[in-house]
């Protein structure tokens, strides 16, 4: 049964307390990678008859398989598809940035230019649930940036074929190359390349613990996204609030994982309770009771705060991935919001709009790094590169203060560099 705690008389470390996955796989990883580096494809294979327990002829998805699943696909299904895409190509294409030259200056241009990264990689889950929103919501962005190329790797399943619904998803949303691997081995390949995988500069997508601490090793091999924990919701809502459809709204995240975090933070104790009743009456109904009891047993809770303000404050302070604010003016708190993933507004907001369809990313910061970090976007899958010109009238006004800058930190070989230029023209002129 979910705790229920009133703020101010417990201890603020049982309000703020995360669960940490008490998994410790990082010398697994590091094999694991030593492995894939040193044979390749070979122990692509291996590793996804060991763990997927299917062994693969190869591992490319031919097109054949594609358009296969795509007609064993319900056409209603495909249409969502396309629908959620749009969406998620129209808030996507808002965050397109644009290379800017400044030449106000005699002599002087800099300026800077926006480049897409060359090659995305995307981790696609498999195992307990297919995704294919996370398809949507990784490789849209990429293709707004303009990279050339985008792959996905996902595991297969035990008849050694992808979901046909991932498939669908990774058809609508352009995909170029797909790969039956999954785990920590899928991240090495895309992270050093193999005979079939080829070598990515940026790996995007969430995945279990192998996956996050295979990603945290490629670090600097390659860009990642983030680290992502366990999927978190945190819901302020006000005693006017329905508590089943709060109950609901909790659960929707609580599925996900045993190690999920659910937390609903209220002004009235009479809804505390109330939701807290629903949680036991909904739970025996869902295909995934028993992930959803562990969570809201082990991880959840339900916070009773003395006023919405102060639900706020609280809120900032966990910086949930999912953040509702079930209100009749939630625009009155957006403003007072600095820490959150993605904020669902109102009491017809539920985060599954934001799973699927509404547009925004759904690839979130989690374990309170929205303190630092953003939700997945275009500016994932571009770098940007600066450039300066001087023409040798704006150098020699310059070169001076370059060199006496210089000097102050003691490099005088950066002051000779500013200043043999115009040494050199000052001798040319006597």
């Amino acid at each position: 049964m979910i705790k229920i705690l009133r703020y101010g008389e417990v201890d603020n470390s049982e309000i703020f307390a995360r669960s940490v996955p008490a998994v410790n796989v990082e010398a697994t990883v590091s094999e694991i990678i030593k492995n894939v580096r040193e044979n390749g494809d070979r122990a692509l294979i291996e590793y996804t008859e060991k763990f997927d327990r299917v062994r693969l002829a190869g591992l490319l998805v031919s097109e054949t398989e594609i358009e296969e699943a795509v007609n064993s696909v319900e056409p209603q299904f495909i249409d969502v598809l396309k629908k959620a895409a749009s969406n998620i190509k129209a808030f996507h294409e808002k965050q397109v940035r644009n290379s800017f030259i400044i030449n106000n200056s005699d002599g002087i241009v800099i300026g800077q230019k926006i480049i897409p990264v060359d090659r995305a990689g995307l981790y696609v889950p498999g195992g307990t649930a297919a995704y294919p929103s996370t398809v949507l919501m990784d490789a849209i962005p990429a293709k707004i940036a303009g990279c050339r190329e985008v792959v996905m790797v996902t595991p297969p399943g035990k008849d050694g074929k992808v979901s046909p619904v991932i498939l669908a998803a990774a058809k609508t949303a352009g995909i170029d190359r797909i790969f039956k691997v999954g785990g920590a081995q899928a991240v090495a390949a895309l992270a050093y390349g193999t005979e079939s995988v080829p070598k990515v500069d940026k790996i995007v997508g969430p995945g279990n613990a192998f996956v996050a601490e295979a990603k945290k090793q490629v670090f600097g091999v390659v860009s990642i996204d983030m680290i992502a924990g366990p999927s978190e919701i945190l819901i302020i809502a006000d005693g006017k609030s329905d508590p089943a459809v709060a109950a609901a709204d909790l659960l929707s995240q609580a599925e996900h994982d045993k190690m999920a975090s659910a937390v609903l933070v209220t002004d009235s104790e009479e809804l505390a309770y109330a939701v807290r009743d629903e949680l036991e009456k909904q739970i025996p109904l869902l295909l995934r009771a028993e992930i959803a009891r562990a969570s809201i047993d082990n991880n959840g809770k339900i916070i009773v705060s003395p006023d919405i303000l102060t639900a706020v404050e609280i809120s900032n302070d966990i910086a949930p991935e999912h953040l509702e604010l079930c209100l009749d003016n939630p625009f009155d708190y957006l403003d007072k919001i600095r820490h959150a993933g993605s904020v669902f507004m109102g009491r017809n907001c539920p985060e599954a709009l934001g799973d699927y369809f509404a547009g925004p990313n759904h690839t979130l910061p989690t374990g309170g790094s929205a303190r630092f970090s953003s939700p997945l976007s275009v500016d994932d899958f571009i770098k940007k590169t600066q450039y300066t010109y001087y023409t040798a009238q704006a150098l020699e006004k310059a070169a001076k203060d370059v060199a006496f800058f210089a000097e102050k930190e003691g490099l005088t070989a950066h002051a000779k560099s500013a200043m043999i230029r115009t040494e050199r023209k000052d001798a040319e002129r006597k």
